[in-house]
């Protein structure tokens, strides 16, 4: 059954949606409000696919919209109305959409446009109140379910195209990652933005079974009296986040099992995970299951994932990122300097040839199957360059290569860093997430960042972020040469950074993940 049907069969039901602050939808509300809604969007666009920039934060009406816009056949673009006004800007030129559904207090101006605000939304809805939209509209199979735009290199945004295809293939899959039972009634943590794709794993796992999302939203986040009051209050009975949320709560003491009674699992993606953090956890809540998942917004949310239980915790540093999904393959890969000649061992991507290494070698990571996307929207440069196609017994398969390394071990996927965290400093190589691993080593350590620090963009030396597990009675330059003189047994002499901050928390993106670009603004 797809998910339109299952919303269909809830909305007879008296099951609550969603949760958010003081407020609470039924899936009652979301079929009639995105009824009447969707019904509007084919009235005004027929058969006109172009997709629908849907702006706001964690307001109840941003589902309307996303569920309108897919009923009428429209891939949706969710942007937070924390992005600055110059990058909505260009994720809505380069969708080439017409029409923004703006649920924010954002006012946005933008030339031949039409921006529908709360108030008028409201008014299509209850002007179309007793229309349903033809099933024949639906976004379907390999139509573009969604479009998450990520920020590569450049800094400009990506819109990576999802099929209902993709997924389908991700839910099903990450209904087996705990002990689902169909019928059983879950609340799953809302933590990240809808921007960020985080969040479809929280908001279709809850769908699909028809669930309650509970939604925390920045405001809390930054203020953790509000925070856990609310979080008291929610029943959570599946977490997700990334790493660096779950380590921002366990700061406070009372981030235990008394305050979720009821939690069964951790999900994390989106950021390396931790044995410090994780341990913590198993401390702090003793019957819950710990899941390290791994996945670029190009594959679907995640591709592989792992139970971490106090046996891995407590004796494998770095933690794997797990088993891949059973629909999907992991490559790793170098660069090929010979000739391609269509050989098995080999994938091409833009004419470039990647020679596949084996178990044990360390190098990028590929992904291939149902999870991978058709590339990104309105960028077939870019695409290229990452995307590629292969015909295997009659049946297309996509690839994407990830930029990421790695290495597979007992059927294992190890999570090395970005490829572009590596760099050379007086001309020798060295990844920096390398450096972090070794950090995160040191007992009194409980997380580490490293950054390269430049002028006129030239690379000077390396910088650690550090927070600390424990008091430490000592000065901070004190406390600097204790790592250093640590990191020596650990390390070669060149990788050590010249500089160590520490800090009491790292900050955080509106995603959840670690800030590294303030930390490096930080260090100018």
């Amino acid at each position: 059954m797809n998910v339109y049907d299952l919303m269909d069969k809830y909305s007879k039901t008296n099951l609550i949606l969603r949760k958010y602050r003081n407020s609470s939808m039924k899936y009652e509300e979301l079929i009639r409000k995105s009824d009447a809604l969707a019904s509007y969007i084919i009235k005004r666009f027929d058969n006109n696919k172009m997709p629908i920039v849907v702006c706001g934060h964690k307001e109840h009406l941003m589902l309307v919209c996303f569920l309108s816009c897919t009923k009428s056949g429209h891939a949706y673009i969710p942007v937070d109305s924390s992005m600055s006004k110059e990058r909505i800007k260009y994720i809505v030129e380069n969708s080439n959409s017409k029409l923004i559904f703006n649920i924010s207090d954002n006012k946005l101006h933008l030339d031949n446009i039409d921006i529908k605000n709360c108030a008028e939304i409201e008014t299509i809805i209850n002007s179309h109140a007793t229309m349903i939209p033809d099933k024949i509209y639906r976004v379907q199979d390999e139509d573009i379910h969604y479009i998450i735009c990520t920020s590569g290199s450049t800094g400009k945004p990506k819109g990576v195209k999802t099929t209902s295809n993709c997924l389908k293939s991700f839910v099903n899959w990450a209904l087996t990652l705990w002990d689902y039972s169909e019928g059983t009634h879950y609340v799953f943590m809302n933590q990240a933005p809808f921007s960020f794709d985080l969040s479809v794993m929280d908001l279709y796992l809850s769908l699909y079974t028809g669930s309650t999302l509970f939604s925390i939203d920045n405001q809390m986040i930054s203020n953790m009296k509000e925070l856990f009051s609310y979080l008291k209050s929610s029943d959570i009975n599946i977490w997700v986040s990334t790493p660096s949320f779950a380590e921002m709560c366990l700061t406070d003491i009372n981030f235990n099992n008394n305050l979720l009674p009821r939690l069964k699992v951790m999900l994390f993606c989106g950021e390396v995970l931790t044995n410090n953090c994780v341990q913590k956890l198993q401390n702090r809540f003793k019957y819950i299951s710990i899941i390290n998942l791994y996945g670029p917004t190009e594959a679907t949310v995640a591709v592989t994932a792992i139970k971490i239980d106090t046996e891995l915790s407590s004796n494998v540093n770095p933690l794997p990122v797990g088993y891949i999904k059973n629909d999907c393959k992991l490559f790793i890969v170098e660069k090929n300097n010979s000739v391609l000649n269509n050989d098995e061992d080999c994938l091409e991507f833009n004419g470039v040839s990647y020679r596949i290494l084996p178990e044990g070698e360390k190098g990028e990571i590929i992904i291939s199957g149902k999870s991978v996307s058709p590339g990104y929207f309105n960028n077939n440069e870019i695409s290229k360059n990452v995307f590629s196609k292969r015909i295997i017994n009659g049946i297309e398969n996509r690839y994407y290569k990830t930029e990421d390394e790695g290495y597979i071990k007992d059927n294992l996927l190890y999570y090395c860093g970005r490829i572009d965290s590596q760099i050379k400093l007086d001309g020798l190589r060295i990844e920096l997430e390398n450096i972090a691993n070794s950090l995160r080593e040191i007992e009194f350590i409980e997380n580490a960042v490293v950054l390269p620090v430049k002028k006129e963009n030239k690379l000077q030396y390396l910088a650690a972020v550090v927070t600390l597990n424990k008091v430490l009675l000592k000065k901070d330059f004190e406390v600097g040469l204790v790592i250093k003189e640590k990191l020596k047994n650990l390390l070669s002499n060149y990788m050590i950074p010249r500089k160590i901050i520490i800090k009491e928390h790292l900050p955080m993106t509106i995603n959840g993940k670690i800030n590294r670009r303030l930390l490096t603004e930080e260090l100018k």
